[in-house]
């Protein structure tokens, strides 16, 4: 039986990617891995999720580890939480193989940026942004683990 699910902004029923699959990641927790060959430019996933208004985000989340997907419009984002698919999984990388493209203002599509090899794990750059002051506890729970050579060191944007 494959599961499937619906992508709360825009109302659509989406099957799982063909193309990638969820497992244990060296970099963190779970990865999103290519399942075959997948060649640069391709669109590999939309990520997914309830869309919701930044003011209606709980102050404590349950899971400090699911980061909502800020649009570009600055008053919306996405919770994978509820409605999410593999693509919550995606870690990120200072070095990444795939980019986040926001499209319409209200879809978020995840896109190779090289070719990527079956076996290969997916990341992007999440480069977040915070709107409070950057103190020691917000530093360390933005820590990069991606071990790439140009490792920055944080999961930060910086600009």
């Amino acid at each position: 039986m494959t599961s499937q699910v619906l992508n709360a902004s825009t109302s659509q029923l989406f099957q799982p990617s063909p193309l990638v699959e969820v497992r244990a990641s060296g970099v963190h927790g779970r990865g999103v891995y290519a399942t075959q060959p997948i060649a640069k430019g391709t669109r590999i996933i939309e990520y997914t999720g309830t869309r919701i208004l930044w003011e209606d985000v709980p102050e404590n989340l349950d899971d400090p580890r699911t980061f909502l997907f800020g649009l570009d419009n600055g008053k919306d984002v996405i919770d994978p939480e509820i409605g999410g698919n593999e693509s919550r999984w995606i870690n990120h990388s200072c070095d990444p193989n795939c980019e986040a493209i926001e499209e319409d203002d209200e879809r978020i599509f995840i896109d190779a940026l090289r070719d990527l090899q079956p076996g290969e794990e997916l990341f992007y750059d999440y480069q977040l942004e915070v709107d409070e002051p950057i103190t020691s506890e917000v530093k360390e729970e933005s820590r990069c683990c991606c071990g790439a050579s140009n490792c920055r060191g944080t999961m930060l944007e910086t600009k």
